[in-house]
Parts: C-alpha cells; sequence; structure tokens
C-alpha cells in the first residue's frame, strides 16, 4: 500500500516550523514595508510566504501580532546598535549602514509615523538621555538641544530611504549605489561632526 510512503514524502517536503515562521516574517516585513500596516493584508503575506494564512494566527495572534513580533526584532536589533561607548558620530553610522543593508525598517518606521502604528510607542527616553550625557561630557555641543540632534540624526540617516526621488535629483545618484552611500556616509559623518563640543 502506497498512502503511508506518500505521507511520509510528503511530510519530509512540507517546510520545517520554524522555517515557515521565519518566511513569514521575512514575508511580512516586506509586505508591510510597502503597504504600511492599514494596507497590509494577511492574505497576501501568507501567500508569498507559500503558507496557509492560519499559520499568522497560530505563531503570532494574527496580523497586530506578526506586527509586533516585527518590532520586538527591531528592538533586538536596535539594542545591538546603541553602544553607549562609540562616539555620537560612529552610532549614527551604524543606523545608516543598517538601513543601506535592509531599508525595509525605515519604511515601517515612516508608514507607522504617518498611519499611527498600533502599539503608540512613545519615543525612547533613553536616546534623549544619551544625547543629553554626551553634551554634559562635552562630546556633543549644547547649544542644540537634544530633542533637536536626535531629530536632525534620525532625517539624515533616513532622508535617502524616504527621499529616493529628492536624492537622485540633488545627487544624480541613486541611493542604493554603493558609491553613493559610501559618498552620503562620508558627508553624514562630516555633518555630525559640526554637532561636536
Amino acid at each position: 500500500m502506497n498512502p503511508p510512503a506518500r505521507r511520509r514524502a510528503a511530510d519530509a517536503a512540507a517546510p520545517a516550523p520554524e522555517d515557515s515562521r521565519s518566511r513569514l516574517l521575512e514575508t511580512a516585513k516586506d509586505v508591510f514595508a510597502e503597504k504600511g500596516y492599514a494596507g497590509a493584508r494577511v492574505q497576501e503575506i501568507a501567500d508569498r510566504a507559500g503558507v496557509n494564512k492560519q499559520l499568522i494566527n497560530y505563531y503570532f495572534g494574527g496580523k497586530s501580532g506578526i506586527y509586533a513580533e516585527l518590532g520586538r526584532q527591531w528592538l533586538t536589533n536596535e539594542t545591538e546598535l546603541q553602544d553607549p561607548e562609540l562616539p555620537y558620530e560612529e552610532l549614527v553610522l551604524g543606523y545608516l549602514r543598517t538601513n543601506f543593508a535592509d531599508p525595509r525598517g525605515i519604511r515601517l518606521k515612516a508608514w507607522s509615523e504617518l498611519t499611527g502604528r498600533p502599539d503608540d510607542s512613545e519615543p525612547n527616553a533613553e536616546d534623549l538621555a544619551d544625547i543629553e550625557r554626551r553634551q554634559a561630557e562635552g562630546e556633543l555641543s549644547d547649544t542644540i538641544s537634544p530633542a533637536m540632534v536626535m531629530l536632525l540624526s534620525q532625517a539624515l540617516v533616513m532622508a535617502p530611504h524616504l527621499m529616493p526621488d529628492t536624492v537622485r535629483g540633488i545627487f544624480g545618484s541613486d541611493p542604493a549605489d554603493p558609491d553613493f552611500q559610501r559618498a552620503y556616509a562620508e558627508q553624514l559623518a562630516r555633518t555630525l561632526r559640526l554637532l561636536r563640543a
């Protein structure tokens, strides 16, 4: 009788649960980055990942759960970027390099800012406190408020991803071009040096 052999073959061909979960997260990051939270559809995420949409409920409890998991992943990655011992310039350039490598996080951030994110999280007071500490220690000038330093830094990191047509018009280069990315990082470093005390 062949059915058990066929079933074993089908089971062997089925993706492992962790593989399905990982594919769903990567695909969800793509869809949320392209369409925002409101525009993303669970069915599209499942179809692109090649799995049944019920797995989104099973693994994450639905659309808001998978979105929240992406947020937790970002916070984990961000923790690795936030070394208080790094000079401020290197800290900001680390974010720039990370976002050049994978701009989906910036796009997710832009969508959540424009449409309101499900978690309505507050700005991180620790980031402002770090800038205040750097100003008190004389690394950064205190002539600009910590809030302005933070906003300026974030805007400069995000601009190539959120304004690609403007970047092409001003710089004459595509933001995805490695030569542009190298030159932009150098210019950003020079700009950040102006914030030194």
